[in-house]
């Protein structure tokens, strides 16, 4: 296996990490976002890839790099004592005025891309999952290990122990008010089934543009952008994302269109839960940020491309 590294890519990823430090992680997210509708505005107007592919995905605002980065760069800033909360995702950190804190995000955005490249050239499972978003888990480990003061899993404040010990309370959630079971089954349901949708209705119209399917993360990335101003919007990116994945996986089923996007759907009802479960797992205990949404979304990812081959 050869890791295929270009040096132009290296240096664009260190500046990706330095900006989406300077943005804080959920700002550079959003951005994700608009870069996201812009690519599949131009694939779709010209068939072209290249934006979806080398900015929304790649080193200017690709999640493994610049949200990635924004990560560990709080995680740094808050073991240095220069913020309150190393889960702070939300400040830019710019403002603090610490270079140090910028450059934490550089190396970052460096090590963001060469670990995704390394996930991609995995036989099998580098084209069986979201290479993007195992990165960002990893790195965001990465960051707890060396910044953090709880360890992964993170002790209970009140010293609860065993199944227990996961249970969110005052002190240790995530978003309250999509963390129960129902309520994040139904948005997965809806969402991604919206989600799924349309992705059939793109794909049937644009067979030769893949991409398509990415509309309604792109939507659900930008919706962030009001978390920022504290209005309390669901996160559903990786709803979206993982019902969309399910359409082409299982286009050769029977029954057409209906019964994709159906499948979309409970796709999008079993991410959201999965997403809930690593919220509980690793997040809200732990000083620093652990993606939920992007922890569900690789393993979602390779079992509806590994189910898709096995039906379909």
């Amino acid at each position: 296996m050869i890791v295929h590294i270009e040096v132009l890519d290296l240096l664009a990823a260190a500046a990706g990490g330095f900006l989406g430090a300077t943005f804080g992680a959920l700002v550079a997210f959003v951005f994700t976002g608009f870069a996201v509708l812009i690519g599949v505005a131009a694939l779709i107007g010209s068939g072209d890839a290249a934006f979806l592919n080398s900015i929304a995905f790649g080193p200017f605002f690709g999640p493994h790099i610049s949200f990635a980065a924004g990560v560990a760069a709080v995680a740094y800033a808050k073991r240095r004592g220069w913020i309150d909360s190393g889960r702070d995702i939300v400040t830019p950190l710019v403002s603090l005025a610490k270079p140090s804190v910028l450059l934490v995000g550089a190396v970052f955005g460096v090590f963001g891309y060469l670990v995704a490249q390394v996930i991609a050239i995995i036989p099998w499972f580098g084209s069986n999952t979201d290479a993007v978003a195992l990165t960002v888990v990893i790195s965001a480990i990465v960051a707890r290990v060396l910044f953090g003061k709880t360890g992964i899993i993170g002790p209970h404040v009140d010293g609860a122990t065993g199944w227990k010990r996961f249970t969110p309370n005052a002190q240790h959630v995530w978003l309250a008010y999509q963390q129960r079971p129902l309520m994040a089954v139904l948005l997965g349901l809806f969402v991604g089934g919206l989600s799924a949708w349309a992705s059939v209705t793109l794909l049937d119209a644009y067979p030769d543009a893949p991409g398509v399917i990415y509309l309604g993360f792109g939507v659900s990335a930008v919706s962030l952008l009001f978390l920022a101003f504290a209005v309390e919007v669901p996160a559903t990116h990786h709803i979206t994302l993982v019902s969309a994945v399910a359409i082409p996986a299982f286009l050769g089923v029977s029954g057409g269109g209906i019964a994709v996007v159906l499948i979309g759907a409970v796709v999008g009802a079993i991410t959201a839960l999965v997403g809930e479960l690593f919220s509980r797992f690793w997040l809200i205990r732990g000083d620093t940020h652990i993606d939920p949404p992007a922890s569900a979304i690789w393993p979602m990812t390779t079992v509806v491309l590994a189910l898709g081959a096995v039906i379909s």
